[in-house]
């Protein structure tokens, strides 16, 4: 189920929603309008901070495909 990012027309307070299906009808926790957009979201990954490290923390050697351990290159 995704979460969606939404912005009231009224009030302009911005809010999360999961949606369940696309039916689904939105209003704003605070004033409780029906007249929300969706803002876009940006998507964030957590990791360990190194941004040269990949979120896996492999740090592979640069040796290509298999990350050098065989040799090959």
């Amino acid at each position: 189920m995704p979460i969606y990012e939404y912005i009231c027309e009224d009030c302009n307070e911005r809010f999360e929603k999961i949606v369940i299906n696309k039916q689904q009808e939105i209003s704003c926790p605070k004033c409780s309008s029906k007249k929300a957009a969706i803002q876009l979201s940006v998507f964030a990954m957590a990791g360990s901070g190194n941004s040269s490290t990949p979120s896996g923390g492999f740090s592979g050697g640069g040796g290509g495909c298999c990350g050098g351990g065989c040799s090959c290159h």
